[in-house]
């Protein structure tokens, strides 16, 4: 079977970013407007992720990172939680039902509080898909940035105790390399719909000159037009670094 053709991404390839990192939010929200319970936004969010992982993909975006379960999102209501981590269970099957797709998976995050059937999920996929090239998609699970970088520094620590590592010795690339997201190039853009302006304990570190991009749509409705109006006001903006 042929290999399906590349769609023509909405900005010239020279200015798609390397990285992006999509906030899903909104999914409570949409589902409350349509007289439905939250398990249905979710459901439909799920949807929504694996429309624009494609349309992604299809452009030649080579990482996007996805924020699907944060360390906070614990406190929610168990029948909440229990549907997302179905519907993570449900995600893992499709994934090796399409392993010939050339997309390597990595999952970022604490997973030691996922059970056992979860993690070894998680583990296992990431060992079959990690000399996939076409693109990397990462997923945040049981994320929190703050936590991330608590765990490099207390990894850093222990070598600097074991006489491994010199204080001075110690960069920014030093500690990038003890981060979950090592292997990956820092964000170039953000995008959170749903109106809310925060990036809530998400990729801090990565995403230190990262463009951000808020729009109203509701994560569920979050469509390959949005993406590419993000990519397009992306394209405009003049990424310093810092610099004149």
């Amino acid at each position: 079977m042929a290999k399906p053709k590349a769609k023509t991404p909405p900005v010239p390839a020279e200015f798609l970013p390397k990285h992006i990192a999509f906030i899903m939010d909104g999914n409570g929200r949409w589902a409350k407007k349509r007289g439905l319970p939250r398990t249905a936004g979710h459901v439909e969010g799920a949807r929504n992720f694996k429309r624009i992982v494609r349309y992604c993909k299809d452009i030649g975006i080579e990482n996007i990172t996805f924020y699907a379960f944060s360390t906070e999102n614990w406190k929610r209501p168990d029948e909440e939680v229990s549907k997302i981590m179905e519907l993570m269970r449900e995600y893992l099957v499709e994934v090796r039902k399409h392993m010939t797709e050339n997309t390597r998976l990595i999952v970022l995050g604490d997973k030691s509080a996922f059970s056992p059937d979860l993690k070894n999920g998680f583990d296992s996929i990431e060992k079959d898909t990690k000399d996939f090239k076409e693109m990397t998609l990462n997923l945040a699970v049981n994320y929190g940035s703050r936590h991330e970088m608590v765990s490099a520094v207390k990894q850093l620590a222990q070598q600097v105790k074991d006489g491994t590592l010199q204080p001075e010795e110690i960069t920014e690339e030093t500690i990038s390399n003890a981060l979950y997201t090592k292997e990956l190039p820092d964000v170039d853009l953000m995008i959170r719909p749903s109106g809310e302006f925060r990036i809530s304990n998400f990729l801090l570190w990565q995403s230190a000159y990262a463009e951000l991009y808020f729009c109203d749509t509701l994560w569920p409705d979050f469509s390959a037009k949005d993406v590419d109006q993000a990519l397009i006001a992306y394209a405009k903006r003049n990424r310093r670094f810092g610099g004149l």
